[in-house]
């Protein structure tokens, strides 16, 4: 068994293995993978003249990873339209490693670039699914605040968005404040150089409102602002998030994420702020509003009072009380000659009364006297007399006279 055999079998720290080992044992099994096609973004082109070998960089636009690539020069110069960085292609290659250096790269022997059809067909199926996982749904939006204290603008260096919302947003309300953070807005590094943005405007306590803006351009220069990493960046951001790319027709998926989508960066411009003139009239009109509502309702509860006043209850609050006291003292006097008069009526009653039951009673009799002539009939009793045919001749009388007939009997002796 070889020396290279034996550190190979076995690798610890007193038979640690040489690089060259580690940097075969890597070759050969890279060098056992079969080819495979590879979508990406070209960030680097690099055809030297006289040379064989052509030097491509391909990045995914999802993530911050790249790859080597290489591939003949002829293979280059044959394509059309000619490659250019921030292109999509697809690339049949080969994984290759390089053992000098300890790299590794993709040998293509095929490249084709992404037509237009494609990348709409591509950026379509990844709006279904963003719509599918719920990205797009109003629920999810948040409004734009009414006067925000700070913007983050996202944007090219220079360009002509920037000038479009910083113009138009200062000639509505003079006194909004900007971050402007520049970045690229198209190619390879548009979107990680977007997403860093978008961080630092996010964490920013001072900004309420983030717009991303970009002047129009073509699906392909377009295409960061369809890239599903910045789409999930904008949906997880806590600030509210303006969308403002291209021109009315252009609808990148970013538009369908934001919390707000702008047709052009101009009209970004307008809808982040007031408009300061339409608001000072706004104010006057409502102040004029006020007022007239003050005065009308003022002058309504002026009428009510005066209505209220005007009543008799409150323009003569003595009236109804002493009219209530002449009540109450026709009533009293009625009262009064009501129970008089049911006395005086009972009165005679009694004294009628009293008349008959005096004449009819013995009391009167004895009053007027009376005398009780009594007889000694034939058996010798003792009898009242109540008839001369009674007695005989010379029959033997009693008479007993009550005291009144006595005082009669003397009257009338007098007279």
């Amino acid at each position: 068994m070889s020396t290279e055999s034996a550190q190979a079998s076995a690798s610890t720290a007193e038979q640690p293995w040489p690089v060259r080992t580690v940097a075969r044992k890597i070759g050969d099994w890279i060098h056992r993978l079969g080819t495979v096609w590879v979508e990406g973004q070209v960030t680097q082109v690099s055809v030297r003249p006289n040379t064989q070998t052509a030097f491509l960089t391909l990045r995914d636009p999802s993530a911050d990873v790249s790859m080597s690539v290489t591939c003949p020069n002829w293979l280059i110069r044959e394509m059309e339209p000619p490659l250019r960085e921030g292109a999509s292609v697809v690339v049949h290659a080969k994984p290759s490693y390089f053992f000098g250096r300890g790299t590794i790269s993709l040998r293509a022997d095929q490249i084709r670039a992404i037509g237009v059809g494609e990348l709409l067909a591509r950026i379509e199926r990844l709006r279904k699914l963003l719509a599918a996982e719920g990205l797009f749904s109003p629920q999810r939006k948040r409004p734009v605040p009414f006067l925000p204290k700070g913007v983050g603008l996202i944007t090219g260096r220079a360009s002509a968005a920037e000038r479009d919302v910083l113009v138009n947003a200062q000639t509505r309300w003079p006194h909004v404040r900007f971050k402007v953070l520049n970045t690229a807005v198209q190619g390879s590094q548009a979107v990680p150089q977007v997403m860093r943005a978008l961080r630092i405007l996010d964490a920013d306590p001072e900004i309420d409102v983030i717009v991303i803006a970009r002047g129009g351009g073509s699906v392909e220069d377009l295409l960061p602002f369809s890239d599903e990493a910045l789409c999930r960046a904008v949906s997880a951001a806590g600030t509210p998030v303006v969308s403002a790319i291209g021109h009315e027709p252009d609808t990148p998926l970013l538009d369908h994420v934001a919390d707000l989508r702008c047709s052009t960066p101009t009209d970004a411009g307008k809808r982040i702020v007031p408009d300061l003139r339409e608001e000072t009239q706004r104010v006057r009109q409502m102040r004029d509003r006020g007022r007239r509502a003050l005065h009308g309702w003022v002058d309504t509860q002026a009428r009510l009072l005066n209505q209220i006043r005007s009543r008799p209850s409150l323009a003569d609050p003595l009236g109804p009380v002493q009219r209530r006291r002449d009540d109450v003292d026709v009533h009293r006097e009625r009262a009064r000659r009501a129970m008089l008069s049911l006395l005086a009526k009972d009165q005679a009653e009694v004294a009628n009364a009293r008349a008959r039951l005096t004449a009819l009673g013995p009391a009167a009799t004895l009053a007027r006297g009376y005398a009780v002539v009594q007889f000694i009939d034939a058996e010798g009793n003792l009898q009242v007399l109540r008839s001369v045919s009674e007695v005989e001749a010379g029959a033997q009388l009693r008479v007993r006279v009550g005291d009144g007939a006595i005082k009669a009997v003397a009257e009338g002796e007098q007279e």
